[in-house]
């Protein structure tokens, strides 16, 4: 994964009235973190941060150029406005080059199984080691044509060079199940109140079956009216 380039100004003002004026002006409040140093406050320019973080995707890696100097930031928090939805803050992680970092990647399913099944995605992530300017953007599954019953786990994903898988190869990713009608599931819904002694009140149908046939012999008794007048 390539990194973004964006120039960032060190700010030395803190708090929320602050904040408030960076975000007035477009730009984004920033903290990286890291390599036992001090953290660094900057402000990004708000545009370009957001467009590199939606490119990057989860772990979008940019590098700063702080005032001059140059600085791998691997993204860690972003704080995003429910409403307004712009960018209020974005928490950072301190890299260098050839360095390995731990992430959580994206799992991506394409493709479509055999019919009358049903595609459960059980990790939506997976924990990754990989080198900070590798980390993939997601990573692919595809269940193209595959049969009910299959299951695709942690040790079969195809990770790229580099990657070191950190979570139980065992672990269940994606499940291709068979489809349940709404028949099976009203039957199994039965079974289970029933295991749990509810009983169902069978008059509320019976009374719903007949306001039904109610409702429809008043209309057919409205349309004959009219075709009498």
């Amino acid at each position: 994964m390539a990194s973004e380039k964006i120039t960032a100004e060190k700010r030395t003002e803190f708090g929320k009235g602050a904040a408030r004026r960076i975000r007035r002006e477009h730009k984004v409040p920033a903290v990286i973190y890291g390599h036992g140093n001090d953290p660094i406050h900057v402000t990004l320019p708000g545009h370009a941060t957001m467009l590199a973080l939606k490119h990057g995707g989860a772990n979008a890696l940019l590098e700063l150029d702080i005032e001059g100097d140059t600085q791998l930031a691997l993204t860690k928090q972003v704080q995003i406005d429910p409403i307004k939805r712009h960018l209020e803050h974005v928490d950072f992680v301190a890299v260098v080059r050839g360095e390995k970092v731990t992430v959580d990647v994206p799992v991506v399913v394409t493709g479509e199984a055999a019919k009358e099944t049903l595609v459960v995605t059980e990790n939506a992530t997976v924990s990754l080691e990989a080198e900070a300017t590798n980390i993939p953007e997601s990573i692919e599954v595809s269940v193209e044509g595959l049969e009910a019953g299959t299951q695709i786990l942690a040790s079969q994903l195809d990770l790229p060079s580099g990657s070191t898988l950190l979570v139980d190869g065992e672990t269940l990713v994606v499940n291709v199940t068979e489809q349940v009608s709404a028949e099976a599931l009203e039957a199994e819904l039965a079974d289970a109140e029933a295991d749990a002694g509810i009983e169902r009140d069978e008059s509320e149908a019976t009374d719903g079956d007949a306001s039904a046939a109610g409702a429809e012999a008043d209309a057919a008794g409205d349309a004959q009216a009219a075709d009498s007048e």
